[in-house]
């Protein structure tokens, strides 16, 4: 399959180079030349399939000519070696677990994925990948575990200094080996801005092979898709003719791109909520049709407090530039945080259920989306992004109990903070990329 620059002024691409570059060297973002569609014979064929058999059809349909079959079959079960639960609250409304991975998030998805497929590219080329990623939190933490020993890589991860939680920068800063931590002092958007400016900057490129692990690489987006793919089919079976809707906690997009893909592929999907904090742009977009990011704002829902998503131009690209034709499948609804504070209580008195505040958020927007389209019968899924753990004063303020602390992460709480404290200037990125190879 080929790949082309949402910016349209680079060169078309193979899944490999767009793996192995992250960002086109115009600065946009790939997106296949077509979409693959899967016949109504393909998906009946699926529906009573495991999460691999669907992962893995989808996969080859984008690498299967790049990739040995039996490999990347090898490397999808490798990779989703954990369950991805539907749980239902109530009839018709399900949170769809996406934190049983090694990190307790849902970015073990795509980063899992991206590891494989870099470390298998790379060592096809016998060549040194560094892997440069702008992270809110989770991503990082996913990256950081993901590429931990994948042969012929390392990774540098970037955060905003006091701005994650407690265990997301305990993940991201104690993995070790091949992964060095940069605390940027500054936002996401600062991390974002000094990655997209190492991508383009042209010494860097002579020194250095340098690649993506954000959901700007195709490859952590398309394993994003599965998850949607798995859910749809679960539900299309339980409720034949009922399309769901899934209602997705929205920061950087990558997310909810990734369940436009799977609806563009053909499995059965309804809507898309996008549920957002008061970083609300792409809301306001779909309003009335105007993008004008602003400043970033602190939220409570610090994985989504992003001015300027970077998968926006993603989703331009598959609604050709058009806020109609992207508000039939998109509906925007920004969400308080004396809001998701009160969800995360009351979800939790009507169901005993603790979500973290990204879900609370997703949960909030299904039920406003449901007041405003009700009696339609449709099944709702709300992606749930994070164990609630990650948020623990959040789920404490809200609900007066904190959550038990999983085995799997006690000794990591325990580990070492090592981080390398940078400003928000580009020079400072640059210089210690230049000297990782001293």
């Amino acid at each position: 399959m080929i790949f082309f620059s949402t910016s349209k002024s680079s060169a078309p691409v193979s899944i490999k180079k767009a793996t192995l570059e992250g960002l086109a060297p115009d600065g946009g973002l790939y997106v296949p030349s077509e979409v693959p569609r899967f016949s109504a014979e393909e998906l009946e064929l699926l529906e009573n399939g495991t999460f691999s058999n669907i992962a893995f059809a989808i996969a080859k349909k984008f690498a299967g000519a790049e990739v040995p079959l039996d490999i990347l079959s090898k490397l999808i079960d490798d990779c989703f070696n954990f369950d991805t639960p539907l749980q239902e609250l109530a009839e018709g409304t399900f949170v769809e677990e996406l934190f049983h991975g090694p990190t307790l998030a849902f970015k073990d998805y795509g980063a899992r994925f991206l590891a494989r497929m870099t470390g298998f590219f790379a060592a096809e080329d016998q060549q040194m990948i560094t892997v440069l990623v702008a992270t809110s939190g989770d991503t990082g933490s996913a990256v950081a575990y993901g590429f931990n020993g994948i042969p012929n890589t390392r990774v540098v991860l970037l955060y905003p200094s006091g701005k994650v939680s407690r265990l997301q920068e305990q993940q991201l800063t104690t993995a070790g080996d091949n992964v060095f931590a940069l605390e940027v002092q500054g936002d996401f958007d600062d991390c974002q801005r000094l990655v997209k400016q190492a991508f383009v900057d042209p010494d860097l490129k002579r020194a250095l092979t340098l690649t993506s692990a954000n959901s700007i690489n195709i490859s952590r987006l398309i394993p994003q898709s599965f998850y949607y793919a798995w859910a749809s089919l679960q539900l299309s079976k339980r409720y034949p003719g009922k399309l769901p809707v899934f209602s997705v906690p929205s920061g950087n997009y990558g997310n909810l791109t990734a369940g436009i893909l799977a609806k563009m592929m053909g499995f059965p999907i309804g809507h898309f909520v996008a549920a957002s904090n008061a970083n609300d742009s792409v809301t306001r977009y779909l309003e009335e049709g105007r993008f004008e990011p602003k400043p970033t704002v602190r939220t409570l829902t610090t994985a989504m407090d992003v001015g300027n998503p970077s998968n926006f131009a993603r989703l331009l690209h598959f609604f050709d530039h058009d806020y109609r034709k992207m508000g039939v499948e998109i509906t925007g609804i920004s969400v308080t945080d004396e809001e998701t504070e009160a969800t995360i209580r009351s979800v939790h008195e009507r169901y005993g259920y603790v979500m973290d505040p990204h879900t609370a958020v997703g949960y909030r927007a299904l039920e406003e989306f449901r007041n405003e389209h009700a009696g339609t019968g449709y099944p709702g899924v709300v992606l749930s992004t994070a164990h609630p753990v990650k948020f623990d004063e959040a789920i404490m303020s809200a609900i007066g109990k904190e959550v038990p602390i999983p085995e799997s992460m006690k000794e990591i709480m325990e580990k070492p903070k090592r981080a390398t404290l940078i400003s928000n200037a580009y020079q400072d990125l640059s210089r210690f990329l230049q000297n990782l190879d001293r």
